[in-house]
């Protein structure tokens, strides 16, 4: 009885001084009350097991989800056909749908985290567009749909031989600018074709927060692991993030998350980007990433729903069809 009192005593005081107890024995942390393969990060603490805890200086209030979509268009810039070979209403829609429930998943465990989703439609026919708007009003979920229209651009991108090309920089460019108006700590730039898992979100800011409390700065966060990043002897460092490992990288796309902070310190890449065709497209982003920090997690929280014999799409290690078949939507 002494001895359960000493105990009571004991990881009362640990609690006053912010410590956390690890019972090895009983496989728990009694401070926390949690078994040790449940996710131990709490508000203040990242913690994973056996590395100890990182402080969070840099914590996440407000996530801005900017989902950029045109259901019209198959494969931008190649004549190919993706994996399953549907319409390409059906991967913006069930893209769509896994972001939706990887939002409710934030919102369930991360209730303090202010998040919003703005979807930019680039030119979708009315019966694609009614399939949009019919999943979104069955979510629950609060979001604005924005038509783009690509002639507002005309005179800020250099004139393009190919017109999808120049939808595909214009949609691009609307949406670096509606994301210099948004008011978010973070800000992800989401194309319709990343299938996410329902623990995505979460995953990548609790991530987010870890890490750049770690490096003292702001990071650039991607969540699928390209396949291009094996393809090469690049060295790279590996980092430990929530729940997995990440990979520092030195290439990305256009599906990625920001701090608004770091958006604004880069915006001139950003726009110059979307200015003309670039080889590579990505020409002005990857310049970003020699300068900062970026990472994507070495088992994908996204897969990008391309050819399968692209390097810019399936991750390694994915179960595709189990993800896709969850993602139908009635």
């Amino acid at each position: 009885m002494k001895k359960n009192i000493f105990k009571k005593l004991f990881i009362n005081f640990s609690k006053l001084l912010g410590f956390e107890i690890i019972d090895q024995n009983e496989f728990n942390s009694p401070t926390l009350n949690k078994e040790l393969n449940e996710n131990l990060t709490n508000i203040k603490k990242s913690i994973i097991l056996p590395l100890g805890e990182v402080k969070l200086t840099r914590k996440i209030k407000s996530l801005s989800i900017i989902f950029r979509t045109n259901t019209n268009i198959e494969i931008w810039d190649q004549n190919k056909k993706r994996i399953f070979e549907k319409p390409k209403i059906e991967y913006a829609l069930r893209c769509l749908n896994s972001l939706i429930k990887s939002m409710k998943k934030v919102k369930e465990k991360k209730p303090d985290t202010l998040i919003k989703l703005q979807v930019i439609d680039d030119n979708s026919n009315d019966e694609n567009l009614k399939k949009i708007k019919d999943l979104i009003n069955s979510s629950g979920i609060d979001c604005e749909i924005i038509n783009h229209n690509k002639s507002e651009h005309k005179e800020k991108i250099t004139a393009e031989n190919n017109d999808e090309t120049f939808g595909n920089l214009s949609s691009l460019l609307k949406c670096f600018e509606i994301a210099k108006k948004e008011q978010s700590d973070l800000i992800y730039f989401v194309e319709d074709d990343y299938l996410h898992y329902d623990h995505s979100l979460v995953d990548m800011l609790d991530t987010y927060e870890r890490i750049s409390s770690q490096h003292k700065d702001e990071i650039i966060v991607c969540p699928s692991d390209y396949p291009f990043n094996y393809m090469t002897n690049e060295k790279t460092n590996i980092l430990i993030g929530s729940q997995q490992h990440w990979r520092i990288i030195t290439k990305m796309l256009c599906t990625f998350m920001i701090s608004k902070k770091m958006f604004q310190k880069h915006i001139d890449s950003f726009e110059k980007t979307c200015e003309k065709r670039h080889d590579p497209f990505e020409k002005y982003l990857n310049e970003i990433l020699q300068k900062e920090i970026a990472i994507s997690p070495v088992m994908s929280l996204a897969i990008h729903l391309t050819n399968v014999n692209s390097s810019y799409g399936l991750s390694p290690f994915v179960d595709y069809k189990k993800l896709w078949d969850a993602n139908k939507v009635n």
